[in-house]
């Protein structure tokens, strides 16, 4: 089964080639990332919009050259994630630097900004024909220990990089899931007429 084609998004005509290809496995091919290439993901992560141009987004990044800082990132996921994530080649963790630079105010929007980089870097990845997972599931915790962070740096999320792999090599129920059918809510779920929050916009039902 190849994959690559089977998970492709069945989106309208125009939009990018690289939304349609972009999801989110959890089997990887045994495959470093060339160094260069991992540079244009976190340059695209750059060029992200965000609040005030604060750019609150950090990256922790992992290769498996690098074995006890990969082993690091590694342990700050949670069991389930270390359990498929292993195989990937490259670990990473998303920060945000929860206040502004400029005031030292509360940044309510980080998060966001951070969502929007690591969406660039998704999708300059889907255009390199690697992927990415990112995660929810993580130990904060156990981040804040692992590498002191300032007061100010939040951790939010992980992020598995690499070349597909064969579902194969999973456990079966994540195989299944793997092969599963994707599928997206309709447009007219969430967007909304401005005379009516939750009534659908005509912009989606004309």
């Amino acid at each position: 089964m190849d994959l690559s084609a089977a998970k492709r998004a069945d989106t309208m005509t125009g939009v990018l080639d690289e939304i349609q290809k972009r999801w989110s496995p959890r089997a990887f091919a045994d495959r470093s990332v060339p160094a260069e290439d991992m540079r244009r993901l976190l340059d695209a992560a750059r060029w992200a919009m965000s609040s005030y141009n604060e750019q609150p987004w950090r990256y922790v990044v992992a290769t498996r050259e690098d074995e006890d800082g990969y082993d690091r990132v590694l342990g700050c996921l949670n069991e389930f994630n270390r359990s498929w994530a292993k195989t990937a080649p490259v670990l990473m963790l998303g920060f945000v630097q929860t206040s502004f630079s400029r005031n030292g105010k509360p940044n309510r929007h980080a998060r966001h900004d951070l969502g929007a980089a690591s969406a660039f870097l998704t999708l300059q990845a889907a255009r390199l024909d690697l992927y990415v997972h990112q995660m929810a599931g993580i130990l904060p915790d156990v981040i804040r220990d692992t590498f002191d962070l300032p007061e100010d740096a939040e951790p939010v999320t992980g992020l598995a990089v690499g070349y597909l792999g064969d579902p194969e090599d999973l456990p079966e129920k994540l195989a299944r899931r793997e092969r599963e059918e994707r599928e997206r809510q309709p447009l007219s779920d969430f967007v909304f007429d401005a005379d009516a929050y939750g009534t659908p916009s005509p912009v989606v039902t004309d």
